[in-house]
Formats: C-alpha cells, structure tokens, sequence
C-alpha cells in the first residue's frame, strides 16, 4: 500500500466515521469508516517506515566506483 492511497483510505474512513448520518439495516457506516480509518493509519505507517528505513541505501542513483586506467604508452 502506498502513502498516496493510505491518505484515501483514512480520508473516506473520516467521512464515513463523522460526516455521514444515515442509518442502513444490517450495516453499521460509523463501523466501516472507523475500520477504512485504521486501516489506513496502519497502512501510513508501514509505508513510511519502508520509505525511511527498509529501503538500502546502497543502492543510489550514483555509484561511486573508481575506474583505474594505466597511462598510454610514450610515443616514440
């Protein structure tokens, strides 16, 4: 799960949790925003710490390898 779609899932969680009021027969809306919410804080968290610090940091765009060549030879 990506940071961009934790922000949705906690986002349509509040909505469903403290912005809608109607009630349905056999399906509680404050439950399953309040579940979207968790679900989403959760999801935040794991990817910022797989952002921050699962993520190697070896392996960068600019590898710092030395290149030895031998001088060319005196021309005579």
């Amino acid at each position: 799960m990506t940071i961009g779609t934790s922000i949705v899932l906690i986002a349509a969680g509040a909505i469903l949790k403290w912005a809608v009021t109607a009630h349905v027969n056999g399906f509680d809306i404050q439950t399953a925003g309040t579940v979207l919410f968790v679900v989403g804080l959760v999801g935040l968290v794991l990817a910022l710490v797989y952002t921050f610090w699962w993520t190697s940091r070896r392996d960068a765009a600019y590898d710092e390898t030395r290149v030895v060549r031998r001088p060319p030879p005196p021309s005579a």
